[in-house]
């Protein structure tokens, strides 16, 4: 019979495959959440002016009132939140 299969990869073989690439990218997933957490547990915020803070309004309109101190993390561009170092 004729094997039609792309890679051709049967049995044990495949299996060790799909594991090692599985477990690479638990691997790469893992590192870059911890490096996520160590870079924003390095921030802190702070409240400014807390009773201008409106519960209905346009989106991001109280983002005004929130200080960060520390860095941006990550490619977020939606926020504008004022940061301080």
């Amino acid at each position: 019979m004729e094997n039609r299969s792309i890679w051709s990869l049967h049995g044990l073989t495949g299996y060790f495959i799909a594991v090692a690439l599985l477990l690479g990218i638990l691997a790469f997933l893992t590192t870059a959440a911890i490096k996520t957490q160590n870079a924003t547990a390095q921030q802190h915020y702070e409240v400014v002016d807390p009773f201008g803070i409106k519960m209905f309004g346009p989106d991001l309109e109280n983002e005004k009132h929130i200080i960060v101190h520390g860095t941006p993390v990550g490619g977020d561009t939606l926020h504008k939140y004022k940061f301080e170092k």
